[in-house]
């Protein structure tokens, strides 16, 4: 039995999850930074796209510390890492929630990411809409009252 052809399939599998992953990171962090630079945050918006410190921006955006991520660190502990990783979904849904609310988005719009599958979806879609749909709040000058300069009376 030649094993050559299943092989073959499985490495074209291998392959094509390897792509969707890089694509799929590569979208978050763009959209990760662009959000970060929309909120103010352009020294620090690279940090989108190295692995933990995208979390510590993530974290700085939604002006909360930064030390949950220890969570998302020593989750792979055996037997106690599953209550630490679940920690640390806590506070990363509250991190996104505060952001969702400073790009002037509902925030319940967090909660929906955590849902198996759907969420997944809904966390790529949600994070473009937050990184590249135009800003619907007005910025501080163009709500400021135009004033006219005054008339001065003619006297006659």
């Amino acid at each position: 039995m030649d094993l050559a052809p299943f092989m073959e399939i499985i490495l074209q599998f291998i392959l094509l999850f390897f792509l969707l992953f890089v694509a799929i990171y590569i979208y978050q962090a763009m959209a990760l930074m662009t959000v970060a630079k929309r909120l103010g945050e352009k020294k620090d918006a690279w940090f989108a796209w190295i692995p933990i410190l995208n979390l510590v921006l993530m974290a700085k955006l939604a002006k909360m510390p930064w030390w949950p991520v220890i969570f998302f660190l020593v989750g792979f502990i055996p037997w106690v890492g599953f209550l630490f990783s679940i920690a640390g979904m806590v506070f990363m849904t509250i991190w996104v929630w505060r952001i969702c609310e400073a790009r002037g988005k509902p925030g319940w719009w967090a909660v929906l990411a955590v849902i198996p599958i759907i969420g997944w979806v809904w966390s790529f879609v949600m994070w473009g809409i937050l990184a590249w749909e135009k800003d619907e709040t007005p910025s501080p000058k163009a709500s400021a009252p135009k004033t006219s300069p005054k008339k001065r009376k003619v006297r006659k």
